[in-house]
């Protein structure tokens, strides 16, 4: 549906995440506890990610305007900047609260990551977008790693899922060395490993399921 209907199934994620703010839904987990990223609020950004990749493979007039000329890309770059900022300020609550207005904190904040919240929301869209304007779809892309991270990205929703398993896996390795650096590297090299592993058979299972062309005659 995503593929022939993107509007409609972008408003129905939109309704859904918005469900979050309005009503405070998420799923219960352990404990009379939640879960840490509500997958009610999550999915939006999921289903924004498909529809972004089916709205850039269709066919479009190329833009001539330079990128300072245009709106969007100079209001995401700004909002991007911003952002950044404000992460910066964070260091030192002292010069946060002088530079940035108690009105604008009452609008901003917090900023939740359990639930997606707007701010953080806007500032990834508007980052990808600023990046997908600056980085061009030729050179390092076509190299091993960048091929590598592509084809996770193609199957984002199982690599998250299988990180999610893998994540308290490797704290708690971590922990019995008491946080040690060389195991923190070890760790993460093996689970960044494990999802490239489930991106390649994933890959190849699909191809495996395609059915086969017809050769001309």
């Amino acid at each position: 549906m995503l593929v022939r209907k993107a509007w409609v199934v972008v408003t129905m994620s939109l309704a859904l995440y918005l469900m979050v703010p309005l009503a405070g839904w998420n799923l219960a987990a352990i404990k009379d506890g939640v879960w840490y990223f509500n997958p009610v609020a999550w999915q939006l950004l999921f289903v924004l990610g498909g529809a972004a990749a089916i709205h850039g493979q269709r066919p479009r007039l190329p833009e001539t305007r330079p990128l300072l000329r245009q709106p969007l890309f100079v209001s995401a770059a700004l909002y991007v900047v911003v952002e950044g900022a404000l992460t910066v300020l964070w260091r030192w609550p002292d010069l946060h609260d002088a530079v940035v207005p108690a009105s604008l904190q009452n609008v901003l904040y917090p900023i939740s990551k359990t639930n997606l919240s707007p701010v953080r929301l806007l500032h990834f869209l508007a980052l990808a977008y600023v990046t997908a304007k600056l980085v061009p779809d030729s050179g390092w892309t076509q190299n091993w790693l960048a091929q590598q991270s592509c084809r996770m990205g193609r199957f984002s929703l199982e690599i998250f899922c299988l990180g999610v398993l893998l994540a308290p896996l490797a704290d708690m390795v971590n922990a019995l060395t008491d946080d040690a650096f060389a195991m923190q590297v070890f760790t993460a090299l093996m689970g960044a490993g494990l999802m490239a592993l489930l991106a390649t058979w994933l890959e190849f299972n699909k191809r495996l399921n395609r059915p086969l062309q017809a050769a001309p005659a």
